[in-house]
């Protein structure tokens, strides 16, 4: 069979993670506007009878600027320096091609293993910006190919998947075929907790927040959320413990189709100064 890892790369806010979704074919990194959302190396893994293609997931290159985003960048440089066999490089069609997509494009380029280039969310995009954006994305580098999708309506995917497999070396099958992600169970629940948080508080504490399971037992799953302040603790819990209520209603479907069954859903939050600054703190969430 045909197997291989492939990386992908890009800004932030270009909608890797929701391309890893659609190739996977199912939800293995949670999905934000925001950017850096993604802080863990994510591995979607998508397994048919003659395949098996690995896309890492990975934060967006990015300036550091505290502990937590030099450890991120230094996951990224990490992920690219490991022997993958080919990376997807994603911008987005509906923002100027820049300087940011230029530095990641230096970077991948000169790996020496092919490159896709993916022109993303070019759902309800007119034919001619499309076809300006791909124009543009074609100077970027040396490539193999170019592919217009929408990882959001699933337009263009079939076709990108199958060209990368056909860029796959032979090899064994490295994940058994049910596995669609190789993160920890505990991981993918606390990402589905800290998916609801990012969007329910929209802008006030995004970049501040962490989830962290505590306890799962048979009937009740324990998470804990982080914040970096007080005054961003009570956003999180909201008056009378509405907003955490409400983030616990949302994150409860998805972990108990992850984990087959109903569960109780406690949330707790805490703050923690200065948390991304922390060493033993970031190691302890994995990060």
């Amino acid at each position: 069979m045909r197997s291989g890892f492939v990386a992908v790369a890009g800004r932030p806010n270009v909608g890797k993670s929701t391309l890893v979704n659609a190739l996977a074919g199912t939800k293995v990194a949670i999905v934000s506007d925001k950017p850096h959302t993604t802080r863990h190396r994510i591995r979607g893994v998508y397994t048919k009878d003659d395949a098996q293609l690995v896309l890492v997931d990975l934060p967006g290159w990015q300036k550091p600027i505290d502990m937590l985003t030099e450890r991120m960048q230094d996951r990224v440089h990490d992920s690219m320096a490991d022997d993958v066999d080919a990376v997807l490089l994603v911008v987005s069609a509906r923002e100027r091609i820049g300087a940011g997509d230029r530095y990641v494009a230096r970077n991948v380029f000169a790996l020496g293993v092919p490159v896709v280039i993916v022109v993303n969310k070019v759902d309800r995009l007119k034919a001619g910006h499309v076809a300006s954006q791909m124009k543009q994305a074609s100077t970027l580098g040396d490539f193999h190919a170019l592919h217009p999708v929408s990882a959001k309506t699933g337009d263009g995917i079939d076709e990108l998947r199958s060209d990368l497999i056909s860029l796959l070396p032979e090899g064994p099958q490295y994940y058994p075929s049910e596995t669609t992600t190789d993160m920890s169970l505990e991981a993918q629940i606390a990402e589905l907790v800290r998916e609801q948080a990012l969007r329910l508080t929209k802008e006030e504490v995004p970049h501040a927040v962490m989830a962290e399971v505590v306890e799962i037992d048979e009937k009740r799953v324990h998470v804990r959320l982080y914040t970096e302040t007080e005054s961003q603790k009570q956003i999180l819990i909201g008056k009378g413990g509405s907003m955490v209520r409400e983030i616990g209603r949302w994150a409860r479907p998805g972990i108990e189709q992850l984990l087959g069954r109903h569960i109780y859903l406690q949330l707790q939050v805490k703050s923690s100064a200065r948390w991304r600054r922390n060493r033993t703190m970031l190691e302890r969430l994995g990060l």
